[in-house]
């Protein structure tokens, strides 16, 4: 039995000056790893007329980023069980900072190319680390919808670091690494360590229940200071305790189906949105509008981003996750498939708002969907490598988008991005499986131990 009973315990808080607090760092990693998971695709419109960089040599670049980013999700799902979630989270937004701050003094494609693959493994093992550390912290009946406040904080960093980009990297020929130097200041992560706790639940995991537990009477403490008594925790269960979870637990069909519906959902997600995002500027000024105006109308439309995580928070706890996530991924194909049908600049940014809105809407009901389809031994790792299999795809994808450039025009980037988001709308229309049904189920039996359990207490 496990005596500190983690999940019960952090299930029974109300939210609190902690959580807020926990939730302000989350969203300044978020907040940074936005601001430069986009920042190629702001400045290679000028490294177009500085270097003579071409398309294809774009999307060289852009495919080893999510090369990166594969490596760096997996590295994260085994970083944060090895080292605990608050140490991981802070050294993988340091990582990416520091790289984004290397990009600054490129001299080439090649070393900027090197720098950036390294900035977003960092990026991509911070994602994996936050997502797990936001499940782990929070209580059930509301962690979808701060796993959703994170994102829409945090997501403010893309239109931001868009605005900052239309307004620096037209002044002259290297003003476009100032870009890279604003996304370098995630490294001020370090200011909010003081505030985060370890995961007892990761604690509780490896055995180390007197941590788990003296973790858990700071957190109680605080919150009991704020809120009052706090109600009795439902009564611990027995559990075996949790082991590393091997690759070849994955041959199992309990983490097998999850993995590879969620690797489809990572998949689709990260070539249907980065084939968007990560071209639409370079692709604008190469049909003829000037850089100025491309980066400018794509800053426009990620305004709808944070928007559309705000959204995600008011629906991921009250209907069907698969259900909202199918409805998402249809709306943003139409979108941005409408998109790709215009070159009039009000309707580049009207769909290109759109996409923006349900495209971080979709992304922050998927973190809070994922983890969910496990149990807490293939959690980290699940979550990890069907993120990670879904960043590595776009290695390709970039290289589609080129091929289909060039071949077959502008419109027929859009018409790929389109089917790819369809594709995983039904495939999680099919297979999805249902959690909410679970999730106040748990939570109602959680709520009846507790309430017999003080019962029990007070007759004695």
């Amino acid at each position: 039995m496990s005596p500190s009973n983690a999940l019960n315990r952090i299930d029974r808080l109300p939210i609190s000056r902690f959580h807020k607090l926990t939730l302000l760092a989350v969203s300044f990693a978020y907040f940074f790893e936005f601001a430069d998971i986009n920042s190629f695709a702001t400045t290679a419109p000028k490294l177009v007329d500085v270097w003579g960089v071409t398309v294809n040599q774009i999307a060289y670049v852009t495919s080893l980023s999510f090369v990166g980013m594969f490596i760096g999700s997996v590295v994260g799902g085994a970083v944060a069980d090895r080292w605990g979630r608050k140490r991981a989270l802070v050294q993988t937004t340091l990582f990416f900072a520091f790289f984004s701050f290397t990009s600054v003094f490129a001299w080439d494609l090649v070393s900027l190319g090197v720098f950036r693959v390294l900035t977003s493994a960092g990026l991509s093992a911070m994602t994996v680390v936050a997502v797990v550390y936001v499940n782990e912290m929070y209580p059930a009946a509301v962690r979808g919808k701060y796993q959703a406040y994170a994102i829409v904080i945090g997501i403010c960093g893309t239109p931001v670091t868009n605005l900052i980009a239309s307004a620096v990297v037209p002044l002259s020929d290297w003003s476009w690494r100032l870009v890279y130097l604003w996304g370098s200041l995630g490294i001020l992560l370090v200011l909010f360590t003081r505030h985060l706790k370890e995961s007892p639940r990761w604690l509780e995991s490896r055995g180390e229940h007197a941590a788990a537990d003296r973790v858990l009477r700071e957190i109680e403490e605080r919150v009991a200071a704020e809120k009052g008594p706090l109600p009795e925790p439902a009564p611990p269960v027995a559990e075996v305790p949790a082991q590393k979870a091997p690759l070849k637990l994955f041959l199992q069909k309990k983490y097998l189906l999850p993995t590879l519906l969620l690797t489809v959902l990572w998949v689709t997600q990260t070539i249907g949105f980065f084939g968007y995002s990560s071209w639409a500027p370079t692709l604008l000024a190469k049909e003829g509008m000037s850089v100025e105006k491309s980066v400018f109308y794509v800053a426009l439309t990620t305004v709808g981003a944070p928007l559309g995580s705000y959204l995600a928070s008011l629906v991921t706890d009250r209907f069907e996750r698969k259900w909202s996530l199918t409805v998402f991924g249809t709306v943003i194909a139409v979108c941005g498939l409408l998109y790709g049908l215009t070159f009039s600049p009000v309707f580049i940014v009207v769909f290109g708002f759109l996409v923006n809105f349900f495209e971080r809407g979709y992304t922050a009901l998927a973190y809070a969907y994922s983890p969910e389809l496990f149990d807490t031994r293939g959690r980290s790792l699940g979550t990890s490598v069907s993120y990670g299999l879904g960043r590595l795809s776009n290695a390709a994808g970039p290289l589609i988008v080129a091929a289909l450039y060039n071949s077959h025009g502008y419109r027929s980037v859009f018409y790929f991005i389109a089917g790819t988001w369809m594709v995983g709308a039904v495939a999680l229309a099919v297979f999805g499986p249902r959690t909410r049904q679970a999730r106040l189920a748990l939570a109602e039996a959680r709520g009846e131990a507790a309430t017999s359990g003080s019962r029990k207490e007070v007759n004695t």
